[in-house]
């Protein structure tokens, strides 16, 4: 069983950035693919980038976010990031962290708000 615990969301204006972190408990975290999806109101989970076990795929990212989100991992920390520049109102959307290896796991959530 992976427990997975994000923060940093928050109230930023347009334009502005935000670092979501994920706190993973998971004895063989470099081995897990990790990843951030959101979900806005009304709409279905998404996929905003994912990063594979290190030394494999590079990054990658929602068409939406290419070019102002990062995601990056510390395997040694056992934590992963989302670095979010240049942000718009609608990136608005509850913000979840992802594992998989085998199984899915899930984090409950952190909110983002854009808004001026």
């Amino acid at each position: 069983q992976v427990q997975l615990v994000e923060s940093g969301g928050g109230l930023v204006q347009p334009g502005g950035s935000l670092r979501l972190s994920c706190t993973a408990s998971a004895d063989r975290f470099s081995i897990y693919t990790m990843a951030w999806y959101r979900q806005a109101p009304g709409n279905e989970r998404e996929l905003v980038a994912r990063i594979t076990p290190i030394g494999r795929d590079n990054p990658e990212y929602a068409d939406s976010v290419k070019g102002r989100f990062t995601i990056i991992r510390d395997n040694v920390k056992k934590m992963v990031y989302l670095q979010m520049n240049s942000l718009k109102p609608e990136d608005t959307a509850v913000y979840y962290c992802y594992a998989r290896w085998v199984s899915d796991f899930w984090g409950q959530g952190t909110q983002v708000t854009v808004s001026s």
